[in-house]
């Protein structure tokens, strides 16, 4: 009888335990679901592009965006303004308006833009103006330079590198001679990084770069460009080499590692992997000693940059991301069920490295694929995107590690994640339909989500 009984009682615990965590979504040991409230921000008939850049004020009160899409497509050529939003009124503020000419080739092409970490002023992409499209031609990845303007909505504009596409001569020093995007400043203020395209060398792809102000600026500029990685030529890198370098973000808040994906050959000469990579910029580096180029020979990196390749299998994706104190460099592999997921590795490791704490390690355990992954300013956690939805992954060593919290759960699709310096808001964007005078369509809509700490830390534990 007692048998009988005990074998009832195992039965009902059982069914209890299966009941509890089914309640649970993909990984059943590691995921609870803690929905946390979200409100909608803009509500304008414009699109209000993130751009999954560094988009919050210093203090935490305003959200820098591109209009992109708003006009004609979705080109940053026929972008028309770049603004600002205030959270608490949902008021907004034209920063930059420049003129412009829409159509399948445009002018000048405004986007891409990032707040300064402690300064009210923003950086963003801007192509050729209208009185230069003769001589430069319409808004291209190798026709862009970087300009900053206050965040005060003044509209005055600085003008941070200079583009020289000469061939007859040495190109001017410090200039560059295509485009630079995705402008990121050190999380100090005193770098800025960025991904660029040669104009002047078609054999080239896509690599990474970064800048600095001083007085050797070119004359009516405000910083020194330098690469940071010369690609090889396409099609012509022997096994290990670098033909492509993109995805590319600050590793540390001193701005001393440019965390990377490198498009690199494989040891058999023919195929192709994509790789973390880090390239390291002492702060003793002198940026002036890298060669500009000129119209035969490609532009050379400072002296004393040395490159580190931190992974060998060849499916790293995504923008990459330094933690808060750059011990950790976050990035997207797919799994064994070819499902995205983040891994993390030590910005000092290697997966070739003996000791197993500075290999890389496998984050989340999800079913869809992850995407814009961030970390948080001050903790070792990430936030990221699943299937539309955002999710909080602790990232902190020990048993809490891969610990994940879903904090939306519907049909929305969220994109262009960014977290607030204080850690404690997540923005993003949802295409939202509005009726316009003539028609209905979707804008591009700015949500934020307040993050509730104590919840968290109480289900932690």
């Amino acid at each position: 009888m007692k048998s009988k009984n005990l074998k009832i009682l195992l039965l009902v615990t059982v069914v209890v335990l299966v009941g509890f965590t089914s309640c649970r979504t993909e990984n059943q040991s590691n995921e609870t679901m803690m929905v946390m409230k979200e409100k909608q921000i803009s509500y304008s008939n414009k699109n209000h592009a993130l751009d999954n850049n560094d988009n919050f004020s210093p203090d935490d009160k305003y959200l820098c965006y591109d209009t992109r899409g708003t006009v004609f497509n979705d080109n940053i050529g026929n972008c028309k303004t770049i603004e600002k939003i205030e959270l608490s009124t949902s008021s907004e503020t034209v920063l930059y308006h420049p003129e412009s000419i829409t159509g399948e080739q445009a002018a000048p092409g405004v986007g891409a833009v990032s707040w300064h970490p402690s300064e009210n002023k923003v950086i963003f992409i801007h192509g050729p103006g209208l009185d230069e499209v003769e001589e430069r031609g319409y808004y291209g990845f190798t026709n862009r330079t970087a300009v900053e303007v206050s965040a005060d909505g003044k509209g005055a504009v600085i003008k941070v590198d200079m583009r020289d596409v000469a061939i007859d001569r040495a190109t001017i020093q410090g200039s560059q001679r295509g485009g630079t995007h995705r402008h990121e400043y050190s999380r100090n203020g005193k770098r800025i990084g960025f991904t660029y395209d040669d104009f002047l060398n078609a054999n080239c792809e896509r690599t990474i770069g970064y800048m600095e102000p001083g007085k050797a600026a070119p004359e009516g500029y405000t910083h020194f460009f330098a690469v940071l990685l010369k690609p090889a030529e396409k099609g012509k890198s022997k096994p290990g080499e670098i033909e492509k370098a993109y995805g590319d973000s600050w590793a540390d808040p001193a701005g001393t590692m440019r965390a990377f994906v490198g498009k690199v050959r494989t040891e058999n000469g023919v195929d192709y992997q994509t790789d973390l990579f880090v390239a390291d910029i002492p702060e003793s580096v002198e940026i002036t000693t890298a060669f500009s180029g000129n119209g035969d020979e490609y532009p050379e990196p400072p002296e004393g940059i040395k490159i580190r390749r931190l992974t060998h299998s060849g499916k790293v994706e995504g923008i990459v991301r330094g933690s808060f104190d750059g011990k950790m460099i976050a990035y997207l592999s797919p799994d064994s069920k070819e499902v995205l997921q983040v891994f993390v590795v030590n910005s000092n490791g290697s997966d070739l490295s003996a000791d197993e704490t500075l290999q890389p390690r496998q984050l989340s355990t999800l079913n869809s694929n992850a995407s814009a992954p961030r970390w948080h300013p001050e903790k070792n956690w990430l936030f990221l995107l699943s299937n539309g939805n955002i999710a909080a992954i602790c990232a902190e060593p020990g048993n809490n590690f891969g610990k994940t919290f879903r904090l939306t759960r519907d049909a929305r699709k969220r994109e262009e994640l960014v977290l607030s310096n204080d850690g404690n808001s997540l923005a993003y964007t949802i295409l939202k339909a509005s009726r316009t005078k003539n028609e209905t369509r979707e804008f591009r809509q700015i949500f934020l989500l307040e993050l509730d700490w104590n919840k968290i830390s109480k289900s932690i534990k």
